[in-house]
């Protein structure tokens, strides 16, 4: 039993109240999910920069590392950290360079890649995770975030959703895969690396390996429906919006809410009930087996 929010606003005036509905709405699931919580914020993207999003422990020193890492890209490095995260941006043709310098520190791990997203997730109560990262600051256009009730694996910082597998593309679950191993195995095979042992990073995998072959989202979630077996609400953030689509079945909760100004997913009703406008809004339970999809263009 888990929690899932996200959030898509229409109208950019509503850009910096993002972080602080989000924190609302993950703050009423957190007795679905008490364990951990994360979100992905799709802000702001600079032409020919790319954010990474690093984790370390709370008293690692991000300015050193930065000083360090400047070399590799060729020009002092502009970071902003957020507790144990730091959000840097670099120039995408030193990605590689300094993708490889991260890789062989054993203190700092790479959560997160996007020209827009940002990946902050970390284990305890929604509310105080939401709070150490200042999501009530942060602004964007639009946002996912989970509230974790582990039963299957460990609770870690690791095993926290957003997953994130591809450039500005992230996963959020609530449900079980019971053939989770069998396309982990299928998505090694193919090159693919994998953190945790938890189902919805392979989840996670699986639409980015079907959109590295080309794709579109659509048709990735689509295929999901046939390749991944089990019990699932995904809610799937990518650089121009995001979608949600539930297993054939249907059997975990889930509610949606549409404005002018909003599009908003809840697991429950009392996570919306907050949004500007609500008393006003189209409020429906999405289709079993239907690919719902918001971008901008």
């Amino acid at each position: 039993m888990c929690g899932i929010a996200g959030l898509f606003l229409k109208d950019q005036k509503l850009a910096p109240e993002l972080g602080g509905l989000l924190s609302g709405m993950l703050e009423a699931l957190s007795d679905r999910g008490p364990d951990s919580a994360g979100f992905a914020v799709y802000g702001d993207g600079d032409n020919g920069q790319i954010k990474l999003t690093l984790r370390a422990a709370p008293s690692f020193d991000f300015a050193e590392l930065m000083a360090s890492l400047g070399k590799l890209a060729g020009a002092p490095i502009s970071y902003q950290v957020h507790d144990t995260h730091a959000v840097i941006s670099i120039p995408t043709d030193r990605e590689a360079a300094v993708a490889s310098a991260l890789v062989g520190m054993k203190d700092v791990d790479m959560v997160a890649r996007g020209k827009r997203m940002a990946v902050f997730k970390e284990v305890g109560l929604p509310a105080d995770v939401a709070r150490r990262f200042g999501l009530n600051a942060m602004t964007g256009t639009h946002a996912v975030g989970h509230t974790r009730m582990a039963t299957e694996s460990a609770v870690t910082t690791n095993g926290a959703h957003p997953f994130t597998t591809g450039t500005d593309q992230c996963l959020v679950h609530n449900g079980s895969l019971s053939n989770h191993n069998d396309v982990r195995r299928e998505l090694i095979r193919q090159g693919m690396t994998f953190r945790t042992e938890n189902d919805s990073e392979v989840a996670a995998g699986y639409i980015s390996s079907q959109m590295a072959a080309g794709a579109s989202l659509q048709d990735a979630m689509t295929s999901s429906l046939s390749a991944l077996d089990g019990f699932y609400t995904f809610v799937i953030g990518t650089e121009t919006g995001f979608g949600v689509l539930r297993d054939p079945i249907a059997c975990k909760p889930a509610v949606m809410a549409e404005t002018d100004r909003w599009v908003a997913f809840g697991t429950e009703y009392r996570a919306l009930v907050d949004l500007p406008g609500i008393d006003a809004a189209k409020v429906w339970e999405p289709a079993p087996a239907r690919v719902y999809l918001w971008e901008r263009h």
